[in-house]
């Protein structure tokens, strides 16, 4: 399997053959762990995408839910209420691919309903059966992502073996169960889920063998934009790790990665253009 294109409703699609795909992170909660990420409600969020949009963000990810370490739960009425008016702002604007980060098949249809295009699953697909049912019934794409135990408690001490085989056997088991349910192979993203419920060490690895994933066949979504793991090495803040975030983001991209789950958009794209240029990456 060698996807070329993830398919998107109404006969639309991104490539993922060419330039490194970037999405946009626009969280519509008051806890995610960057603040310059959080938007209070629809006008805000229209200002921070249409800055993405003009950057060359190809997937705008709209979560109402945060999923930091130490989370706690949200209910799925209050997500939905997060999160639909903000879908429902970007798709009368604009029609940049929507993706909706949640684990909760009620949320998925609110937000598909809205305008949404992509499930972006933390769980993959294991907290809510329902909610791969839904994907297969809509025909949309879905992100599948590796972790350990919950947002309250995955840094409890995590232990592998061998974090990288593991996380890639995880993955492809998802993504046969989403198969099964009725999910196109071609419309199924993996993401080793980089901080979540991973030691520094684990997560130096599945980035360093990040091309271990990426022979699946499936594409590979990274999310890497600002995270403790940049701080642990760097010693920066969150305010100071774009620096680290792009070199991390270059260094996927070089092991196979496709899609880039980040903070900043303009910056992200400069350093991924130059990276694929001055490698033949685009050729």
């Amino acid at each position: 399997m060698s996807a070329r294109l993830l398919p998107l409703p109404g006969g639309r699609g991104i490539a993922l053959d060419g330039c490194a795909v970037v999405m946009g992170v626009v969280n519509v909660t008051p806890d995610s762990f960057w603040a310059d990420s959080r938007v209070g409600d629809s006008a805000a969020a229209i200002d921070v995408v249409s800055a993405m949009v003009a950057a060359g963000a190809a997937i705008i990810d709209v979560g109402g839910e945060s999923t930091r370490p130490g989370a706690g739960y949200v209910g799925a009425e209050e997500e939905a209420a997060r999160v639909v008016p903000v879908i429902e702002a970007i798709r009368s604007r604009w029609g940049v691919a929507i993706s909706v980060d949640t684990r909760k098949a009620s949320v998925a249809a609110a937000a598909l309903d809205a305008g949404a295009d992509i499930v972006n699953d933390i769980a993959a697909l294991g907290d809510d059966e329902a909610l791969g049912l839904l994907c297969a019934a809509r025909g949309v794409p879905v992100v599948l992502m590796h972790k350990r135990g919950i947002p309250a408690n995955m840094q409890a001490a995590p232990e592998y073996a061998d974090c990288v085989a593991e996380v890639r056997d995880f993955l492809v088991a998802a993504a046969g169960r989403a198969i099964a349910m009725g999910i196109a192979p071609d419309r199924i993203v993996i993401d080793p889920g980089i901080g979540f419920g991973k030691r520094l060490e684990d997560n130096i690895a599945l980035l360093s063998r990040l091309d271990e994933l990426a022979a699946t066949g499936y594409p590979v979504l990274v999310g890497l934009s600002r995270k403790s793991f940049i701080g642990m090495i760097t010693g920066a803040a969150p305010a100071d790790r774009l620096p680290g975030s792009l070199a991390a983001a270059c260094a996927a991209r070089s092991r196979g990665a496709v899609i880039f789950r980040v903070h900043d958009v303009a910056e992200t794209v400069a350093a991924l253009a130059v990276f694929d240029a001055s490698t033949g990456a685009m050729s």
